[in-house]
């Protein structure tokens, strides 16, 4: 687990509970209130030589890597830097991409707000969503897993093991991903 200064607690908790924070000592707020735009973040991804027997257009996940690949076909395919599930939080096993939202609101599952009761019922899209800039919704047979593939408004979160068994990757390379893939696209966890 790595080190969060107080700066990164708060800004944390202000995402997880969806409060505005206030501004830093000689700045001032906008003049609409509109909140902030969330940060984007470094594109993490790259085409690498990639050998699979699963057909192009596959999304590969390696939790140890922390690399989610999406085969292009003819050896490569393109890898994205991601944060996957902490201990307790992993899983494998394939699934599908059964939808695909844009900036998604977030509704904690009821799991996550026993283990943590302050959670709000929701938080809305925006600077402020754990969900970040797009979401992949995962369904096995059918079924909803609870678990994303989504982007982060924290770039600094990307790369470790923090998440609630998602998979997290800046908002530029959700963003990306998003418009490659279809609804219905196999995602292989491994």
């Amino acid at each position: 687990m790595r080190p969060a200064s107080g700066h990164r607690l708060r800004l944390t908790a202000a995402c997880l509970l969806g409060l505005a924070l206030a501004p830093a000592a000689g700045q001032t707020a906008l003049a609409d209130s509109r909140p902030p735009l969330p940060a984007m973040g470094p594109s993490l991804r790259k085409t690498v030589a990639f050998s699979t027997q699963e057909k192009t257009g596959t999304i590969i996940i390696r939790k140890q890597e922390k690399a989610l690949y999406l085969v292009t076909g003819k050896g490569e395919a393109l890898r994205y830097r991601i944060s996957v599930g902490r201990d307790g939080f992993g899983w494998t096993g394939t699934v599908q991409v059964g939808a695909k939202t844009e900036w998604p609101a977030w509704r904690p599952p009821r799991e996550m707000r026993a283990r943590q009761p302050e959670l709000p019922d929701m938080v809305p899209s925006g600077p402020y969503n754990p969900l970040g800039a797009r979401a992949l919704y995962l369904l096995r047979d059918g079924r909803d897993t609870l678990y994303r593939i989504h982007g982060t408004n924290d770039p600094s979160g990307v790369g470790f093991d923090g998440t609630s068994g998602c998979f997290r990757l800046t908002n530029t390379d959700v963003i990306d991903l998003f418009r490659r893939v279809p609804v219905g696209t196999k995602v292989v966890v491994q």
